[in-house]
């Protein structure tokens, strides 16, 4: 995402605009020069790589568009590394213990460097060189770290990821959010309540799969203290959303006015259709190792029983909760599956709370014996739920028995 001195926005009354690129030949060409700048730049150092972007920054009135670009390139799609033979602390900590031990001068210094490395050399049992002792010196500053890979994106896609970053920069300073996401398939919204709970953000959750959800988050500058790394955590639920096929969301902002320095409110409004694109992968299948293994024991299992992973949502007073499996019988009988196999007692008390708020008599827990409920304060009696023990792994046959029980 795109620092706070790199976010450019407008006001229309008290709604806030984000600046966004059209997707023209004009943009399509500066996207382009900025991304043959990180090619060219491949193998040399990140100063190197910085003094060719300010030369493409040039004195035009654009510069800042240009150095959004460039810092979405070089967090999103560059790898740069410390290449040295030896380790620049280590150097640092040897050369400056020696050179204490003489009077600074050009000569004095090419001596210490000569003296250091018949030591390394000695101790090492390899040469080693003033030289490499002098480029090693200080490789681990940023501005010598090598640009040692870049996965060049399309000029479309870098556009379509400043356009994003310039809208998720509008969340920094939110301090409510309200989504509401329509009538959906559920995949979508298990997908949405996913990414909530991955980025540890604070919602009251209301409605259910047939009628759509309200999300109602709190923001970073809410009742707390303004937190940096929440509003960050909030800004990346935007890409997220964008796989809900129809939402639309409002945000209270709090900034800073420019000119007056004062507190000022201002509205934010997105919906479904704005064109955004999200950079997120649409989902993965399986959340954990252990649902995965789960799911491959079941597949060689032979049994009627058929399991499935796009389930309904079981909606609970201000949360919903979402079933890891569901098991389906040619009878007509479903049961719902939930394996408990992580280990945080916030995570626990919540889970167990969802549970017997759900009072579902279909659902299977199944509750890896590794986990410390006593000391999570967790108490898994009174539930409606059927449970299960196991130890490693969770195995197909411990839940066809309860299924046939």
């Amino acid at each position: 995402m795109l620092p706070s001195d790199l976010l450019m926005h407008r006001y229309q009354g008290e709604a806030l605009v984000p600046k966004r690129l059209a997707i023209n030949a004009g943009n399509v060409a500066i996207a382009t020069e900025a991304i043959d700048c990180f090619k060219s730049a491949c193998n040399q150092t990140r100063g190197e790589l910085n003094q060719r972007l300010q030369d493409l920054e040039g004195d035009g009135t654009d510069y800042r568009v240009k150095r959004g670009l460039a810092h979405l390139l070089s967090s999103g799609f560059s790898t740069f590394d410390v290449i040295s033979p030896l380790d620049p602390p280590m150097l640092r900590q040897r050369v400056f213990t020696l050179s204490a031990q003489t009077v600074p001068s050009p000569q004095a210094t090419t001596q210490t460097l000569e003296r250091l490395a018949v030591h390394l050399s000695q101790e090492l049992d390899r040469d080693v060189s003033a030289i490499q002792i002098r480029e090693g010196l200080y490789a681990d500053r940023p501005d010598n770290q090598i640009l040692t890979t870049f996965d060049a994106p399309t000029p479309e896609a870098l556009l379509h990821r400043y356009n994003l970053s310039q809208v998720q920069g509008v969340f920094y300073k939110a301090t409510q959010i309200i989504i509401n996401a329509h009538r959906n398939d559920p995949g979508e919204y298990k997908l949405l309540f996913r990414y909530l709970k991955l980025f540890s953000l604070m919602a009251y959750i209301e409605g259910d799969a047939d009628q759509g959800f309200t999300l109602k988050i709190d923001g970073p500058a809410s009742v707390f203290s303004a937190s940096t790394r929440y509003g960050l955590a909030l800004a990346k639920l935007l890409p997220a959303l964008l796989h809900v096929t129809k939402w639309s969301l409002t945000a209270t902002l709090t900034n800073k006015d420019t000119y007056s320095k004062k507190q000022r409110t201002s509205r934010f409004a997105l919906d479904s259709e704005c064109g955004l694109v999200s950079h997120y992968p649409p989902g993965k299948p399986y959340d954990s190792m252990l649902e995965a293994s789960f799911a491959e024991r079941w597949q060689k299992t032979k049994t009627d029983w058929k399991l499935e992973r796009e389930i309904d949502l079981i909606p609970i007073p201000g949360s919903v909760m979402i079933p890891d499996f569901r098991l389906v019988h040619p009878d007509g009988r479903t049961f719902l599956l939930e394996i408990v196999g992580y280990w945080r007692p916030e995570y626990l008390k919540k889970k167990f709370s969802q549970v017997r708020q759900a009072d579902r008599s279909d659902l299977i827990l199944a509750i890896s014996e590794r986990l410390n409920l006593d000391k999570a304060g967790v108490n898994f009696n009174n539930t409606p739920a059927r449970l299960i023990w196991f130890k490693d792994k969770l195995v197909p046959k411990a839940v066809l028995q309860v299924l046939e029980d």
